[in-house]
């Protein structure tokens, strides 16, 4: 069985947090999928994809620019777990809904999704990527929240640890 990670960083962040979740893990490789095909990840049996959102809730560019392909692939047969980044003060309306977006089409692609976290602690009015109190992955406030940012991947990466390595 391999893991890796998959993102797109449009202001390196992401980049940053993906780092520190593969170093969690033990040095799992790592893909920016702003020069790494989406189809790269028929290679792995478990995927921790992750990206900030943007704008109205949107997907960053280079998500943007690799959904057609991402659409197409066939996720069945893996464990995903998911990050996201966003900003819950000047985006509280669409708090990290990209994850939502990465989210529901990991669903209709059949794979098996891991590692939900809680809401508690954030301060947002509305997110795509929460259902009920959970998110539907590692969620990250970098412009409001940074000094939380190493815990919650600490404690999300013991959470996910046993299922996607």
């Amino acid at each position: 069985m391999s893991t890796a990670i998959f993102y797109a960083s449009s202001t390196g962040n992401s980049d940053e947090v993906a780092s520190k979740i593969s170093s969690s893990l033990g040095e799992i490789e790592v893909f920016n999928l702003a020069n790494t095909k989406a189809d790269k990840i028929n290679d792995y049996d478990k995927v921790i994809l992750g990206g900030s959102t943007w704008g109205d809730g949107e997907l960053n560019d280079d998500w943007e620019d690799a959904w057609a392909d991402f659409c197409k692939l066939d996720l069945s047969n893996k464990t995903v777990a998911l990050f996201g980044l966003g900003d819950q003060e000047s985006y509280s309306d669409e708090f990290c809904s990209a994850l939502g977006a990465i989210y529901k089409q990991v669903v209709s692609l059949k794979a098996k999704v891991i590692g939900f976290t809680s809401t508690e602690g954030y301060y947002h009015d509305a997110s795509k990527a929460q259902i009920d109190n959970k998110f539907v992955g590692l969620v990250i406030d970098e412009d409001n929240q940074s000094d939380l940012t190493d815990k919650r991947i600490e404690d999300w990466v013991k959470d996910i640890k046993e299922e996607i390595l």
